[in-house]
């Protein structure tokens, strides 16, 4: 029950370009934009689109995959967890940060997409 503690699972499109980093260790770290899109009807019966964006961070191996297969537009599946960190900006102001550590991808689409 532990593991359902803290578990996100996302399907959208990403939104951006993933930006890779190298680090001084040697491990990759990957971020990138992801939008998911929820549908409904609104009071007049007319569909309607309301778009999620999240932050989506990737370590390690799954770094990799992100760096070799994802790219802006693709559709892609995300298991993970949230994390909340903070920081101070120059001006002295504290901002609060969550994001989706994915431990896992998926690369969805059709069999012709890269």
């Amino acid at each position: 029950m532990s593991t359902i503690k803290n578990h996100v699972q996302l399907i959208g499109n990403v939104g951006q370009e993933p930006t890779i980093t190298n680090l001084e260790s040697g491990k990759k770290v990957a971020r990138f934009s992801l939008a998911s899109n929820e549908y409904y009807k609104d009071g007049k019966g007319e569909k309607q689109t309301d778009t999620n964006w999240h932050t989506i961070v990737a370590w390690g191996k799954t770094a990799e995959i992100v760096e070799k297969y994802v790219e802006k537009g693709k559709e892609v599946g995300i298991t993970g967890k949230l994390k909340t960190r903070t920081y101070t900006t120059e001006d002295g102001n504290q901002r609060y940060v969550t994001e989706v550590v994915a431990d896992e991808i998926l690369l969805l689409g059709n069999k012709g997409d890269k």
